[in-house]
């Protein structure tokens, strides 16, 4: 339907184009109106003839343009005086058409044009809805029932938790597998809905963010061609509009049996790249639960947060491909248990199930999505005091320190069961989200070994790439020296610390709970204890080259072998405390090598006043050359 030009023509005027014969009778007065067509065109349908009562609205003829039908309609109610065309007329634009007179009033006889029902649904609608219906769980209750029996929840399920309601906006749903050739197209539609992978965009807590989510009750959750191509679009939307992604890992990896296309290998798929193009760009998060194998696992492990189920195998390759490789049969729960990709660094944190793993997200992606907020109630800040033993062989668990320091709920550890001399976490204090890297002295005395170096220098690049400034609790000997470190290559793990460490963008704040020894304590301040733009210490610090009972053994030792027994015991406690009162945090501070020594109760306070000197204005982010 397109707008009418209406013609209001006074008594005897003359028409010009192709018209009926006309007798004085004919001819317009004042209340007639002469419709003329808006464009040039071919007269498909006359829907009137003279006498006829119409409505406003109602068509009174049809004009074909490029192919095209446009509806010329009243633009009042009234009376077809004339007909001035017939079908297959050509008309050129301002030709009348019809002439109306116009009626007085509300005539029964021209009825108003009828609205269409909005509620009705016509046939290529409702062939619209049937195939958005298939789609849902509802549609396919024989796959929701496995997942059931597993203990799983469903992909759309999983969706539904993760994103605030209402907002997801889905790619390519109506995709099926690339298997025309084989299936036909009503098998397709029922049995490979969306080719196993849902594609989307929508908010979590309000942000906008890019969800892809394979599903194993489709074709095993593998990776199709056409499911390829919806990936690379939401991977490319991320990458252009800088949308954190969120995904769903699970499934078998590659799929041979797609026939539709001209295919060899596809190993020009665009896929994997885009995914490792978005480190550091944009936060991402992988969700691996059940069999996650092949592609699937290597899309997992590009994420810079990788969560995982206790029922998760994850794998570069599944059973299938481990026994055509000739390594022998394996069962799928095999290839890569949980508890082993926990222990690896692999997962960055062990769940029990998907609703845990989904809650997991959505608590990253808040920590690293809003820089502050509203900050709850502290905690009380006065047992800090007494967190460190004054005995100071004593271990104590460095955990209750953070989360002592941090707001209630805010702590999130990522590989808890990796590096475990090293504690690496995520909080917010005074609501302002941070990193947070300590020693456990429970293990190896809070020593810094091969994994807890590369578990460290990973968390502090990632603090980085999403500028969370870092709060280092430094509780160490130093590294772990020694003929079995050295097989590990900690000369490159430790300068791979050392290099991303020195060079951090955003703000370190050291403080020290108890021992600051050597290159070890060195590098928890990012290079030296001035390099962060705060460093103080507990009353409880000591601080050395090197650990006191070590120094001591070395730089006395032709003393020390001169006594036996009680002596040279007496000797070598009295050595240690010189040590001691020399490196203990007040007279550190005394020369200056660190900036303070506070109350442990007011360390809230001073992290937040360093925080504060620093600002939110970061340097732009520069290549770091990684070393090993």
């Amino acid at each position: 339907m397109i707008a009418v030009q209406v013609r209001r023509t006074p008594a005897r005027a003359c028409y010009d184009g192709p018209v009926t014969a006309r007798t004085p009778e004919d001819e317009p007065d004042d209340d007639t109106d002469a419709i003329t067509a808006p464009t040039a065109g071919v007269v498909a349908d006359v829907a009137v003839a003279p006498g006829d009562r119409v409505a406003a609205g109602a068509t009174l003829v049809v004009l074909e343009v490029m192919k095209m039908h446009h509806a010329v309609t009243a633009d009042r109610a009234g009376e077809v005086v004339r007909v001035a065309v017939a079908a297959d007329d050509e008309t050129a634009r301002g030709d009348v058409l019809v002439v109306l007179r116009a009626l007085d009033g509300d005539d029964p006889a021209a009825a108003e044009a009828a609205e269409p029902d909005p509620d009705h649904v016509r046939a290529d609608l409702a062939e619209v809805h049937e195939r958005h219906r298939l789609l849902t769980d509802a549609a396919r209750p024989d796959a929701v029932d496995r997942r059931r029996r597993r203990g799983r929840r469903t992909t759309r399920e999983n969706l539904a938790d993760l994103v605030d309601a209402g907002t997801l906006v889905e790619y390519g749903g109506l995709v099926v597998a690339a298997q025309r050739a084989r299936r036909s197209l009503d098998d397709l539609v029922a049995r490979t809905p969306a080719d196993g992978v849902v594609t989307a965009t929508a908010r979590v807590d309000g942000r906008r963010v890019a969800v892809v989510a394979y599903d194993d009750t489709v074709l095993a959750g593998t990776q199709g061609l056409l499911g390829h191509h919806k990936t690379d679009r939401l991977l490319t939307l991320a990458l252009e509009h800088s949308l954190p992604l969120v995904l769903f890992a699970e499934g078998g990896g590659g799929r041979p049996g797609d026939t539709d296309g001209t295919a060899v290998a596809s190993l020009d798929v665009a896929t994997f790249a885009l995914m490792a193009q978005l480190s550091g760009r944009v936060p991402t998060v992988a969700i691996a639960a059940g069999y996650c194998f092949a592609g699937n696992a290597a899309l997992a492990g590009c994420a810079e947060l990788l969560v995982g189920t206790r029922d998760l195998s994850l794998g570069m390759g599944g059973p299938a491909m481990i026994e055509g490789g000739g390594l022998g049969r394996v069962a799928p729960e095999d290839v890569g248990p949980a508890a082993v990709h926990a222990a690896t660094g692999v997962l960055d944190v062990l769940v029990d199930d998907e609703a845990a793993a989904t809650a997991v997200a959505r608590r990253y992606l808040s920590l690293v999505g809003a820089a502050t907020v509203d900050a709850p109630e502290p905690h009380d800040q006065r047992p800090l005091r007494h967190a460190v033993p004054a005995d100071r062989l004593r271990v104590y668990d460095v955990r209750r320190v953070l989360h002592r320091l941090a707001d209630p709920g805010s702590v999130l550890e990522l590989r808890a069961d990796d590096g475990v001399g090293v504690v690496t976490a995520l909080a917010r204090i005074g609501g302002r989200a941070v990193g947070v890297l300590a020693n456990d002295p429970r293990r190896l005395g809070g020593a810094i070994d091969g994994p807890g170096a590369d578990k460290a220098t990973r968390f502090l690049a990632l603090c980085d790439a999403r500028g969370l400034p870092v709060v280092s609790l430094c509780d160490t000997p130093g590294f772990m020296v020694g003929p079995e470190a050295e097989r590990t290559a900690t000369v490159r793990r430790f300068g791979r610390l050392f290099t991303v460490g020195a060079n951090l963008r955003v703000p370190l704040v050291l403080v020290v709970l108890r021992k600051a020894y050597g290159l070890g304590a060195m590098a928890m301040a990012g290079g030296s204890v001035h390099r962060p733009v705060l460093g103080v210490a507990w009353p409880t610090a000591e601080f050395g080259g090197m650990g006191l009972e070590g120094a001591v053994a070395l730089g006395y030792r032709d003393e020390l072998e001169a006594l036996t027994g009680e002596a040279r015991q007496r000797r070598h406690d009295e050595l240690v405390a010189e040590l001691y009162e020399r490196g203990k945090g007040l007279s550190t501070a005394t020369a200056f090598e660190i900036d303070d020594v506070v109350d442990p109760a007011d360390t809230r306070a001073a992290v937040l006043g360093a925080l504060d000197t620093a600002g939110d204005d970061l340097p732009p982010r520069h290549p770091v050359a990684d070393v090993w």
